[in-house]
């Protein structure tokens, strides 16, 4: 069976761009590229049940195998949060986070400064052939927390999440070396074998 195209269960085009680079030779299309409308809620307890839900969503509505993936920030003197809940971190909150820049400053106003704050990106990546067919992948990458945004590059908790062996933040890093090595590349990686496999 030969893969040559699959659809995102995203409607995030940073997402799109990012996964496509790291998936080379897939032509990877948005759910709006083909005129589908897709928005799922994502109810999962970890990672895997997120990129699951939406993966099978996104294929009971196009019948054509799709790559999905959930990712999120874990940081330890959070207890792990934001966790799965990365996305809609803040929105329980009088005047929610309305884009990735207020999201990373909320964050940021939870974290005392002057303390060392360990973290890891988490990613969960399904490529979904069939109701009952499917490979996944889980990564990580570790860093640390930085109060001070840096770099233009990237979407989400980049500009604030450092990674000591590159001695930057993702955000300030080429999308090419970021998928070298970031939780969405590893996991990216290991798909892009599977299709290879098939």
């Amino acid at each position: 069976m030969k893969i040559d195209a699959a659809l995102l269960a995203s409607n995030n085009r940073h997402k799109k761009i990012e996964i496509a680079a790291a998936l080379p030779g897939l032509i990877i299309s948005l759910p709006a590229d083909k005129g589908i409308e897709f928005d799922v809620e994502e109810t999962g307890a970890t990672f895997l049940d997120n990129a699951l839900l939406k993966a099978r969503a996104l294929f009971a509505a196009a019948k054509t195998p799709v790559i999905a993936d959930d990712s999120g920030l874990c940081v330890a003197s959070l207890d792990g949060r934001p966790g799965v809940y990365s996305a809609r971190f803040g929105f329980d909150l009088p005047a929610p986070p309305a884009d990735d820049a207020e999201r990373n400053a909320y964050l940021l106003s939870l974290l005392p400064r002057g303390r060392r704050h360990e973290a890891f990106f988490v990613c969960a990546m399904v490529l979904l052939l069939s109701e009952y067919r499917f490979f996944a992948a889980q990564e990580t990458v570790e860093g640390l927390i930085v109060h001070e945004p840096r770099g233009s590059s990237g979407f989400g908790y980049d500009p604030v999440f450092f990674v000591p062996e590159k001695g930057k933040t993702i955000a300030e890093l080429p999308l090419e070396d970021k998928n070298s090595f970031s939780h969405r590349g590893r996991a990216a990686a290991r798909i892009r074998a599977n299709i290879e496999s098939l």
